[in-house]
């Protein structure tokens, strides 16, 4: 059912998070059926994109990593996403008690897989690396991820949709930080000799 949620998210928001809280699934059946499959769109879109076509800035050449290190570098971003959903729902599961939400069902990591469903599907266009395209599309599905959250988070922790707002903007400030705490660790990694190569 996890993947027809997925979809179901796109057309009819509020109903298919009705359906998601009533259906209760656990941690290891979301990973199973939603997060591990729809994880893997950007990760292989990715390494396809920068290793077999490569991107270009204005009139320069292209440019294209080594198969060794795009294969490399979209494990580290798939491995990262993996544990990034769980994380931040786990998060969400603590904040729950703050902001009195009535659904004791620990549901963050359903919430932070579910609200980045747009996210993991629009990765697909990670296979043409255009500088432009990409950041288009990325901020379109970043801001109907947000819209999902804000929409979502009343509806599956059972709370008014006032506190829901401040619970959704404390979550959504969390995934931010989480964000630039992955590319800070990205720098790291690089400066230790995983960083990208290139090839002409």
């Amino acid at each position: 059912m996890s993947l027809t949620h997925s979809f179901g998210l796109l057309a009819h928001p509020d109903r298919e998070w009705e359906a998601i809280r009533n259906e209760s699934e656990s941690v290891t059946r979301l990973y199973a059926g939603h997060i591990l499959l729809l994880a893997l769109i950007p990760a292989v879109a990715g390494f396809y994109g920068t290793s077999q076509v490569g991107w270009q800035i204005g009139d320069g050449q292209i440019t294209r990593l080594s198969v060794g290190s795009a294969l490399q570098l979209s494990v580290l971003f798939y491995a990262a996403m993996l544990a990034g959903i769980f994380v931040l729902g786990k998060f969400i599961d603590f904040f729950a008690a703050t902001y009195d939400a009535v659904e004791r069902t620990p549901r963050g990591v359903a919430l932070a897989a579910y609200t980045s469903t747009p996210i993991f599907l629009i990765g697909v266009i990670a296979a043409y690396p255009n500088i432009w395209v990409n950041m288009l599309a990325g901020l379109a599905a970043a801001a109907y991820a947000v819209y999902l959250l804000y929409e979502g988070l009343p509806i599956l922790m059972k709370i008014p949709e006032d506190r829901g707002f401040m619970f959704a903007s404390a979550v959504l400030t969390v995934g931010l930080v989480m964000f630039v705490a992955l590319l800070a660790i990205s720098v790291v990694i690089w400066s230790m000799g995983i960083g990208p190569v290139y090839v002409s």
